[in-house]
């Protein structure tokens, strides 16, 4: 009763936070924010991430990808919370902005161009409009604009406050000021050791003033305690005069440079130098060039602003060239450590894939750098070949905390780590990349699965206790996912040395032949071995079908999907069960079930006040990415019978949800192909 209740809260609340706007295919406004209710939404390049707050001048939480430490929760590797380079405080004369004191307080996100804008009044002397951004085409700097318009004259006092996270040790903090004849720096810089020592981390931050060098306010450096400092300045405003500044920053740890403490200040002099109008033109322009790879829907306007907000997440989690994978909440705070799961192998991965594949490299890229990691773990559980963690961070090891029973059995995750190889070669066609990199992966990961299957004689190649793609079902045996992933794994090896022109171990095409899908006595898959119709957490299934192809007659997986759809509960499931079975309803040609389970899939797991989407129905753990991949892909590879083949991206006949006029994919797979799909 109590769950329900606070979903039903959860939704109102919902409601009234957003309900004075329409619905703006880039912008997603928010007015009547309840800050007791407040789930914060995201600014980020893929690098470094800024977590929106319900207060005038703060920011949440900044997130610097990579940067992992052992502390406090289940002694595994952690993300770690970044310095926050965007706090700051404005005084009105002489009093501080704060929350109570502020009337018409409306915050934004501007998708289309990664920007988070606050507006409101402050009592009857001012108007206040902040935007910040993590910029695109600088991975670790970020920039916050402040303009401030005076309804009477007035002083200002704004201060820019450098404070450590508490986890963070031995802080030191550095104020410079650097004169030249054409400007002045003022430069705020902190460091401090991660919880253990393993890491540097460094952030440095400037003002960036709109009057002419030699005119710029005096900035005054203030040290409040061993773990916080700031720099101020004060300014007159007359009535009716609108005043700007910004504030521009860098963050960097030693997991991505050597120096990382002069670097900071290096990078935040570039930017400083640089200059507002060229640091947001050149922001925008990338953010343009992402988007040049959309998702377009005629007909209904939320399902479109909904939409965007997916595929805006993922790409300010990904970033080109980083070699990083992705959580499960991407950047978007602490949750799941920050830790990699098959969540980024099989949710996120394809579709960025379709979209931007140079984006989905970086997730191959990572399980490839971590390919001796994984081939230690097969050694230490007794099996040959690559054996991939179910949680990896920083160094590719286990980092499931013990207490959970997933990480020595959750064992599908090596084949979707191969199947995401398999998938890349078969977008790109890339035959240099899998010889190099593909090959490694798909032949180490094949060779565990002939390892790992217990050989009970023909179509009896057991694979026994195992934790299912299904989480309830733990330490069972012959799971249906495990299963075909192994198959698929195996089979996908076999096809990728004929094409390298290498004899494919005939071992493995042998142990695929005999792993067996088991079918209960009314004709449906068989969860696993010891399955008897109870409720399932999420997904298994089903998934035979689609990505894996192990299941491709329709007529069974009507059965499987009509069978299994009726046994997933209405709470405390993640939001991507749904997406797979809308995808498979639509490409069924059934459009009422795929569009009842597509909204299903998130519609109740949004929280206010900006739709971000959290891991379950009710839930309270935002942003949920994994879910997004997972809608993302039934819109696309469902509705848009999108399909990866080994002839590359393929279309196949779906049907789109009443009221639809069209969906239109743009910028899909490396030619950029335009996909457009009508009602």
């Amino acid at each position: 009763m109590f769950m329900m209740y606070r979903f039903v809260l959860t939704i109102c609340l919902f409601l009234l936070s957003t309900v004075s706007f329409g619905q703006d295919k880039w912008k997603i406004n928010a007015a009547n924010i309840d800050a007791a209710n407040y789930y914060g939404i995201t600014a980020a390049n893929g690098m470094i991430g800024i977590v929106s707050s319900p207060e005038p001048f703060k920011v949440k939480d900044v997130v610097l990808a990579g940067a992992y430490d052992l502390y406090g929760r289940g002694r595994v590797s952690n993300f770690l919370k970044s310095f926050n380079l965007l706090n700051m405080y404005l005084e009105v004369d002489g009093k501080r902005v704060d929350a109570k004191s502020v009337s018409n307080f409306q915050q934004s996100l501007d998708m289309q161009h990664g920007g988070f804008s606050t507006s409101f009044d402050y009592t009857d002397k001012a108007s206040a409009r902040t935007t910040y951004y993590a910029l695109r085409h600088l991975p670790f700097t970020v920039l916050m604009d402040v303009e401030i318009t005076a309804k009477k004259d007035i002083t200002i006092t704004g201060a820019s406050v450098m404070e450590a996270p508490d986890a963070l040790r031995d802080v030191q903090n550095y104020y410079n000021e650097i004169d030249r004849p054409h400007v002045t720096i003022s430069l705020l810089t902190s460091s401090a050791k991660s919880p253990t020592g393993k890491l540097l981390m460094c952030a440095s931050n400037t003002f960036l003033f709109a009057e002419p060098h030699g005119k710029e306010p005096k900035v005054i450096h203030e040290m409040w305690d061993n773990n916080m400092h700031l720099m101020k300045f004060t300014r007159s405003i007359r009535a009716g005069e609108t005043y700007r500044y910004s504030i521009v920053g860098s963050s960097i740890t030693s997991a991505q440079h050597d120096d990382p403490l002069n670097e900071a200040e290096r990078m935040t002099l570039y930017a400083k130098l640089e200059g507002r109008e060229r640091l947001i033109s050149f922001h925008n322009k990338a953010w343009e060039d992402l988007w040049k790879s959309d998702i377009i829907i005629e007909g209904d306007a939320q399902v479109q602003q909904d939409v965007h907000s997916m595929l805006y997440h993922l790409y300010a989690f990904s970033r080109e060239g980083t070699g990083y994978s992705l959580s499960p909440m991407g950047l978007s705070g602490l949750g799941y450590n920050g830790h990699v799961f098959w969540d980024a192998d099989l949710w996120m991965y394809p579709a960025l894939l379709m979209l931007h594949p140079e984006l989905a490299k970086n997730m191959v890229e990572y399980r490839y750098k971590r390919l001796d990691a994984a081939k230690r773990n097969a050694f230490s559980h007794g099996f040959k070949g690559a054996m991939y963690p179910w949680e990896s961070a920083e160094s590719g090891v286990e980092e499931t905390p013990v207490w959970a029973l997933s990480g020595p059995f959750e064992h599908h995750i090596t084949a979707d780590v191969a199947l995401a190889a398999w998938q890349y070669y078969n977008v790109t066609q890339d035959k240099a990349w899998l010889k190099e990199k593909g090959w490694p992966i798909l032949s180490a990961t094949a060779d565990f699965w002939a390892s790992r299957v217990e050989r009970n004689g023909p179509g009896r190649y057991d694979i026994k206790n195992v934790v299912a793609a299904d989480e309830w079902a733990e330490n069972v045996d012959n799971n249906a996912f495990t299963n075909a992933a192994a198959k698929a794994n195996l089979y996908a090896a076999t096809e990728a040395a004929k094409l390298l022109g290498i004899v494919p171990d005939a071992d493995w095409k042998n142990v695929a032949d005999n792993i067996p899908v088991l079918k209960l006595d009314n004709g449906v898959t068989k969860e696993h071995a010891a399955y008897n119709g109870e409720g399932i957490k999420q997904a298994d299934v089903n998934l035979l079908a689609y990505p894996l192809k192990e299941i491709t007659a329709n007529s069974q997986i009507k059965q499987d999907l009509d069978y299994y759809a009726t046994r997933v509960p209405n709470e405390g499931t993640p939001a991507m069960t749904q997406a797979i079975f809308a995808l498979l309803y639509a490409r069924l040609g059934d459009a009422n079930k795929a569009a009842h389970f597509f909204k299903d899939a998130y519609e109740p797991n949004l929280n206010p006040p900006f739709r971000v989407i959290a891991e379950t129905k009710g839930g309270t753990n935002p942003y949920f990415a994994t879910g997004a991949g997972g809608i993302l892909q039934s819109l696309m590879m469902g509705f848009g019978g999108l399909d990866i083949t080994s002839q590359g991206i393929r279309q196949v006949r779906s049907v789109l949800p009443a009221g639809w006029k069209s969906l239109t994919i743009t910028g899909v797979g490396p030619d950029k192909k335009t996909y457009t799909i009508k009602q």
